[in-house]
């Protein structure tokens, strides 16, 4: 097993249920230099995880247990425009699995940009995006032998027949409509979280073998976005 892990960054969110304060005091800490953090290309603020436990210890508050033992916890990336859906299904997931990091992208450059730089364990994408759809983003995605080594679930108002089977075909097995509701995402991404387990959860990412029929009911008419 590989013993190097990557760099792991802490949002304003996460920091301030820590700290027991709101994300607005977290950004206004690093901004004025109280705690070491930095900016992502979106504007996105990030700590880094040993600078949070030095923060920590200099207040003499308590570490969690992540950061003491390094045990990580799930991150869950969401990559979608319609800022209702995208509030409502956040609050859902973290409701669900308080326990697992929710980040947020809006484009799917943005999103790109936080996989990269987070290695989430899933990533819930919307079909249809403002720059690029799942198609293209999926096959940026894709390594050099063409398959797809993360655990993606598309989210859709309605997509083109042809658009699924491109999806399928590059390895994406969970395609939910959004109509079916946040009930049916949130099973589907418990469905994700067995299906790594059961193919021995060390390969973050990496698209689970035993993952369950897809949630998707065929809408024949127009969808939301």
């Amino acid at each position: 097993m590989n013993s190097t892990k990557p760099k792991r960054y802490w949002g304003t969110q996460r920091v301030a249920r820590v700290l027991q304060v709101t994300p607005a005091t977290v950004a206004a800490w690093i901004d004025q230099g109280h705690l070491k953090g930095h900016k992502t290309p979106t504007g996105r603020r990030r700590v880094e995880s040993v600078d949070l436990m030095a923060f920590l210890r200099a207040h003499q508050m308590p570490v969690p247990s992540e950061l003491v033992g390094g045990r990580e916890r799930d991150v869950v990336v969401v990559v979608e425009d319609d800022i209702s859906y995208l509030k409502a299904l956040v609050r859902t997931l973290a409701r669900d699995a308080p326990e697992v990091e929710v980040v947020e992208a809006r484009t799917a450059m943005d999103g790109l940009l936080e996989i990269g730089r987070l290695k989430p364990n899933l990533v819930v994408l919307d079909y249809r995006l403002p720059d690029l759809n799942a198609v293209q983003v999926v096959e940026r995605l894709l390594d050099p032998s063409r398959r797809l080594t993360w655990d993606v679930m598309v989210v859709t108002g309605g997509m083109p027949m042809e658009a699924e089977e491109q999806l399928r075909r590059v390895g994406v097995r969970t395609i939910v409509q959004k109509a079916q509701g946040m009930p049916v995402v949130v099973a589907a991404r418990r469905r994700c979280r067995r299906g790594r387990s059961h193919n021995g959860d060390s390969a973050r990412g990496r698209v689970a073998r035993g993952l369950s029929d897809t949630a998707h009911l065929d809408n024949g008419g127009p969808g939301h976005r």
